[in-house]
């Protein structure tokens, strides 16, 4: 017996499968970091003995601002900010501060949005004479994260499953099964597309100010929010999108209505007309997301958002359209004919091939070199993505062998039975007409005909079932869509990793400074501190050292140094440092030293606020799972 898979299974199969593509869509395209704090002024821990005039924040990239972006309070938690933060200078931003500020600790809360469209927030203090206890205990809101960052996500993930669904869905009706477009399914399909790529977009519009600002559910529905949202890039692109998807319920009520109605010859002046509208609002549809996202910021934008408009178009061809086929190969009641699977097999090799060109382009924008295919995480996963894109690729070229042996099942005398019955029922009418027995028979023979056409109906699907070659493609199509599946999530995973580009140039940077203080890295610091490490894993044991000069008040250079017991450079995962002054309860004042080379980590402005007994704590990692933190007292300043 031919194994099946009912309607309900397929239905989960096809959910799921539309979820992980959502997850991966909501943060496919070309990348690059968000927005992050590269310095300040007065800096984070850093104590002056006058009172500054402003606070100013430098960023890695543009961002927007709004009069709550940017908060400076005083040990008791009130504001003492005067003015809208001002972009004084590039991408360096500046708030002005009341006069005569009092002796204590203050702390700076920032959040802001930064040019790729994500909401990025922080929070750091510093002291005006000497530290002092501050009662702020919660500053900033929860932006882009709680509830409504939940929603918020949930939105995104809808909004591109609906878009691949509508996109391939329509684009493997139109350019490869035009019978379909009267296949009730399909029908289903892609009007579902169509409204959810519609609501997440209400959706999102209506989230967007609360996302980027207080986090809160009751500001959804806040008008004032969502005027300001209106006249941000994101804001505009939600709304262009709307009025392209009243574009696009135009596309669809025409494929499925006056196009289905069509006679085949008809249909081909109607045919060409239509592909050239769709592919211009579904292009306009991918450019809402390349022109407010990802794509619009960091290296080549210029290039870089066409690129990611035909990644879109291609993803959505392809894995829309394989979704279309799976519905057309299990619930259409019309047999799929093998013309039309071949014409998608060519459809998607195109699309992969569009994929592959723009993949490699998007790889190396984030990436930048060969050696951060090995040398960063992300360049790692890369490696993953690529081994499954082989591996569907492989599986793909079966079911390009079963499309290949593919012969169209059309049962011989379904029509003319139908026709007999339809005959039959017509003849009834004819002879009974004003009759009250003439009108019973004429419903007998209706009911007959249905009953008639519902059995050829179910016979032609056991006979399309029963094809082997037919059976032999819908497994090979349920295995790449299977694979895709995995492929989806390590892309998903891979969107929210750092890429090796940005993690590349920060190495760069650092041994930049390491060349131009390259005599004082010769030496040890004015104070010295050794400690031993195991952190009891395998290859656990090792030695850290750690060099700070000055060893003053203020700023310092530290230089952080990890030998195996044998006295070879360890090059572990990670190493942080944290500064604490217990006597004054100040601390820890935690540093990221960065990685310069094998075994040597460093860090340049290490503030030490003031005098005293400091202990200095080292946290090794050198696995995933294995890490130590071992510390030394010493006397700086």
């Amino acid at each position: 017996m031919t194994p099946t898979i009912t309607p309900r299974r397929l239905r989960a199969l096809v959910l799921l499968f539309l979820a992980v593509a959502g997850a991966l869509l909501a943060g496919a395209g070309p990348a690059s970091a968000h927005a992050a704090l590269t310095g300040s002024d007065p800096a984070q821990g850093v104590v002056v003995d006058k009172a500054p005039t402003e606070v100013a924040l430098t960023f890695s990239e543009k961002v927007a601002t709004n009069s709550d972006s940017l908060r400076v309070l005083d040990p008791k938690g009130k504001r003492v900010d005067t003015a809208k933060p001002s972009n004084i200078s590039g991408t360096t931003y500046a708030v002005p501060l009341h006069s005569g500020l009092a002796d204590g600790t203050y702390t700076v809360s920032w959040q802001v949005v930064s040019a790729d469209s994500h909401p990025v927030a922080g929070a750091f203090t510093f002291s005006i004479g000497a530290p002092s206890k501050t009662s702020v205990k919660a500053v900033g809101q929860e932006i882009g994260g709680g509830v409504v960052g939940w929603l918020y996500g949930f939105g995104r993930y809808m909004s591109y499953a609906g878009f691949i669904v509508m996109v391939g869905g329509a684009a493997f009706v139109l350019g490869c099964w035009q019978r379909g477009s009267g296949v009730r399914p399909l029908q289903r399909l892609v009007v579902s597309g169509w409204l959810s790529l519609t609501a997440a977009t209400l959706l999102l519009l209506l989230l967007r100010g609360s996302y980027t600002s207080t986090g809160k559910v009751g500001d959804i529905f806040d008008l004032s929010l969502l005027g300001q949202v209106l006249q941000t890039k994101t804001g505009a692109a939600l709304v262009s999108r709307l009025l392209l998807l009243a574009a696009a319920a135009l596309f669809i009520a025409v494929l499925f209505g006056a196009y289905d109605k069509r006679e085949d010859d008809e249909k081909r002046d109607l045919t060409f007309g239509l592909a050239i509208g769709g592919v211009v609002v579904a292009a306009g549809l991918a450019a809402s997301w390349a022109m407010a996202e990802h794509a619009s910021t960091g290296l080549q934008p210029g290039i870089a958002m066409p690129v990611d408009v035909v990644h879109l178009l291609a993803v959505a061809a392809w894995l829309g359209g394989l979704t279309a086929l799976l519905v057309a190969l299990y619930r259409a009641e019309t047999p799929i004919e093998a013309s039309a699977v071949r014409r998608f097999s060519t459809v998607a090799f195109g699309s992969v091939l569009a994929l592959v060109a723009t993949g490699v382009y998007q790889s190396w924008r984030q990436l930048g070199s060969w050696s951060a295919f090995t040398d960063t995480a992300y360049g790692q996963l890369l490696l993953v993505k690529i081994g499954l894109v082989a591996l569907l690729v492989g599986i793909a070229s079966i079911s390009r062998r079963w499309t290949a042996r593919l012969v169209d099942t059309v049962p011989a005398k379904a029509g003319k039975r139908e026709k007999e019955h339809v005959s039959a029922g017509a003849g009834g009418k004819k002879g009974a007409a004003g009759g009250t027995k003439a009108t019973g028979d004429s419903k007998r023979a209706a009911q007959l005909a249905r009953q008639q056409a519902a059995m050829d109906t179910a016979r032609q699907k056991r006979q399309r079932d029963a094809d082997p070659h037919r059976f032999g493609l819908r497994r090979s199509v349920l295995a790449e869509a299977g694979v895709a599946v995995v492929l989806l999530a390590v892309t998903t995973v891979l969107t929210q990793t750092e890429p090796g580009r940005t993690e590349q140039d920060a190495k760069a940077a650092a041994d930049s400074t390491s060349a131009s203080s390259s005599a004082s890295d010769a030496s040890s610091g004015a104070l010295t501190l050794t400690m031993p490490f195991d952190t009891g894993g395998t290859d656990g044991k090792g030695v850290v050292s750690v060099d700070l000069d000055p060893a003053g008040v203020g700023a310092n250079e530290m230089h952080v140094y990890v030998t195996r017991p044998n006295g070879r450079a360890f090059d572990v995962p990670e190493v942080k440092v944290a500064f604490t002054l217990d006597a004054k309860k100040i601390g820890p004042l935690p540093v990221s030293p960065d990685h310069i080379t094998t075994g040597h980590w460093a860090a340049d402005g290490v503030q030490i606020p003031m005098a005293g007994d400091w202990k200095v704590a080292v946290t090794v990692r050198t696995s995933d799972i294995d890490q130590v933190t071992v510390s030394k007292n010493a006397q700086i300043g």
